[in-house]
């Protein structure tokens, strides 16, 4: 307990790990004006039409009263749903090799941003923070359901046999485009701008928060706790790798333990 006790206060105390504020002005420039385009092309619209789905529900009825698919069948014949599932986790693998690829383009290393070659002790911190993050959020879902701040979110269930692999796949997906760009890239480039430590893990955790807002306010809440708990790992560590497997941990359980349990457990709706 002491331990863990220490780890957390050496984090909270913890600096953004090294990288040059950029004094020149067009270079500054350049930095805002990537920083918009790479927002824009990833998660900072998904924010917004997130907001706009948010408030819509709102004035329908109430958020609680929608059901939201999460990884739906995007097709009807069951060979095409599978390649676009597959064309789906390229997808999100290119957003965060395009944040990786900038950051290095401009010449930061990337073990300098934690992404140095994967290693085994990276997986034990990982596991810990999924369940960290993945038991209380349970507890908040059901809570958040219960008082009316939440969409019913209803799975994927009853597909073909390939469908956990595709589930599994999207969800390291998901954990590599989210950690690669709303943390690592986000907090790097923020730094770079003179934006404080703090200010740069509230952006961070803000934008993550935001575009889960379609699920609803519970949905945002616990993303957005989840943005500062993992961004302040990072800025302890500069370790980005622990958050991508906690982050891809999560996801195929809630993606596939719905799959598997659907059928068999009433209270998960849908």
């Amino acid at each position: 307990m002491r331990a863990a006790t220490d780890f957390w206060d050496r984090v909270r105390r913890a600096p953004q790990p090294g990288v040059p504020v950029v004094d020149d002005p067009r270079e500054r420039r350049a930095l805002v004006i990537e920083l918009i385009i790479v927002g824009a092309l990833t998660f900072g619209f998904s924010a917004l039409r997130a907001l706009l789905s948010l408030i819509d529900a709102q004035l329908s009825g109430g958020i609680a009263a929608q059901t939201v698919a999460i990884n739906p069948a995007l097709a009807d014949n069951a060979a095409i749903d599978f390649l676009r599932q597959l064309l789906r986790f390229g997808d999100l693998l290119a957003i965060g090799a395009l944040g990786a690829y900038l950051l290095w383009r401009s010449g930061i290393r990337l073990g300098r941003i934690g992404l140095s070659r994967p290693r085994g002790r990276d997986v034990p911190p990982g596991l810990a923070l999924a369940a960290l993050i993945g038991l209380p959020g349970l507890g908040l879902l059901a809570a958040a359901r219960a008082l009316g701040l939440n969409a019913t979110l209803q799975g994927a269930n009853d597909g073909p046999w390939w469908q956990l692999i595709t589930l599994c796949l999207v969800a390291v997906g998901n954990a590599v485009a989210e950690e690669v760009i709303v943390v690592a890239y986000f907090i790097v480039r923020l730094r770079q701008l003179g934006a404080g430590s703090g200010a740069a893990l509230a952006s961070s955790a803000v934008l993550r928060g935001g575009y889960h807002l379609y699920q609803g306010f519970g949905a945002g809440l616990g993303n957005l706790v989840m943005g500062l708990i993992f961004g302040r790992w990072y800025q302890a560590t500069g370790r980005l790798w622990p958050l991508i497997v906690a982050h891809a941990v999560i996801d195929v359980v809630a993606f596939v333990g719905y799959a598997l349990l659907h059928p068999h457990v009433g209270w998960l709706g849908g």
